[in-house]
């Protein structure tokens, strides 16, 4: 460690200058000598450095997702070249710049920390040993060298021995304890930012090996933390516990603002956002209107939680544009008149079903709301003809050519043998 370490001394002095300028600050406040001043110095460092990397961190979320997106190709691609390495690798190539995505990206954060990781390592190694290293000189080592943190110097590590520790001005026993606690905090940390990353903010709708990748990490990188951590001096793990806690916030605020297409984190921030719309009756925020613009232009191609967001929009009288705004749709929306009568916006009253009357007043002939009268009382009439109802004197078979007219009441059932309507066939001689 302490050769790689020297490999990133060039950035040694800036970063020794900057604890010393938060020292200044803090010393003034709790004791130039107190464990809080460079505790305090050393997270203020961490703060610094993660404002600056932001942008970092962006372009990694932007990898992130467009690595996720091409996982079904890469696939494709695979499984198509698996004999071909070189033919594979070289697909592999043309569609990252067909896309334009690099999958460096997403290890931008991790390799721009990585000089600062070492050069502090650097910093707090010189003094545990006792050397003056880039602004800091005598009188400054001397007072880090009194800092403790619960106990614990700043320079002092797990695997240190009794006379390390003791030339300190610490107990093993102590140095061990906070060390062992912060070493823990900081593998929960880790495991908890990676398990929110893939239980929340991943695209359940595609199973790829970037997401088996990814979970087998969330139990790696704890692991690689404890592992390492107790070689790191007390300093160093508060510094990299700090990094783990901004990464955790700074995550969990992309995840509720921005999540990923397609996850559970999307779910419900379209929740959030249809009652926040429908609450206000437009976005107001620049945010609303980017992720509404985001959902209006894919079209066909929403996701189910994206549809439903849309359709919740419709059935409440809004209408949502391309430009990322919402407004109120007259064609969708329903109000109501002074009585109650459901109406459409033009004002035309919806079309009610009559009321279904009972069998009993049916067959009576009572006659319903707005209705006629009943069969009964309309054929009562004494001057009404005979209908088809009344029987003739001669019999049906008298009157050649006649026909029965539909609905006369009486059916002809066909005989046994015989066709139903059209002409019978004559009737075979029973041989005897």
């Amino acid at each position: 460690m302490d050769t790689i370490a020297s490999l990133f001394s060039f950035i040694t002095w800036p970063v020794s200058w900057v604890i010393v300028q938060f020292h200044k600050v803090y010393g003034a406040i709790f004791g130039p000598d107190t464990g809080w001043a460079w505790g305090l110095s050393i997270v203020s460092l961490v703060i610094l450095i993660r404002i600056c990397l932001i942008p970092l961190f962006v372009k990694q979320i932007k990898a992130t997702r467009a690595m996720q997106t091409l996982q079904p190709e890469m696939k494709k691609i695979q499984e198509r070249y698996k004999n071909d390495k070189q033919r594979q690798s070289e697909e592999m190539m043309k569609l990252y710049k067909e896309t334009g995505t690099n999958p460096l990206s997403s290890c931008l954060p991790i390799l721009a920390q990585s000089p600062f990781f070492f050069a502090l390592y650097h910093v707090l190694n010189g003094i545990a040993t006792g050397k003056t290293i880039g602004v800091i000189d005598d009188q400054l080592l001397a007072s880090a060298r009194q800092a403790h943190i619960f106990g614990a110097p700043l320079a002092a590590k797990f695997m240190d021995g009794q006379a390390k520790v003791e030339a300190l001005g610490a107990t093993l026993t102590d140095v061990r304890v906070v060390t062992a606690v912060m070493i823990v905090l900081m593998s929960a940390s880790q495991f908890f930012t990676q398990r929110q990353l893939m239980t929340k903010n991943v695209d359940t709708t595609v199973k790829t090996p970037f997401m088996q990748q990814q979970k087998m990490l969330m139990y790696v990188f704890p692991v690689i933390f404890a592992v390492f951590g107790i070689n790191f001096p007390v300093g160093v793990l508060v510094y990299w516990l700090t990094t783990n806690v901004w990464t955790m916030g700074q995550q969990m605020y992309v995840i509720r603002n921005n999540p990923t297409p397609g996850s559970k984190a999307q779910a419900a921030y379209l929740e959030r956002l249809y009652k926040h719309v429908t609450h206000h009756g437009k976005a107001r925020k620049r945010s609303e209107r980017t992720i509404i613009k985001a959902i209006v232009a894919k079209g066909r191609d929403r996701n189910e939680f994206e549809r439903k967001f849309i359709n919740g929009l419709n059935k409440a009288g809004l209408a949502a544009q391309a430009d990322g705004s919402v407004i109120r749709s007259e064609t969708q929306a329903a109000v109501q008149t002074e009585d109650g009568t459901p109406t459409t916006t033009a004002g035309t009253p919806k079309r009610q079903q009559p009321k279904r009357q009972p069998k009993s007043k049916r067959q009576s002939g009572t006659t319903t709301p707005g209705g006629t009268a009943s069969t009964a009382s309309s054929s009562a009439s004494p001057s009404s003809s005979p209908t088809s109802l009344s029987k003739s004197d001669e019999p049906e078979d008298a009157q050649p050519g006649a026909a029965k007219k539909p609905g006369s009441g009486t059916r002809s059932k066909a005989q046994s043998g015989q066709r139903k309507g059209g002409p019978q066939r004559p009737k075979s001689p029973s041989k005897k």
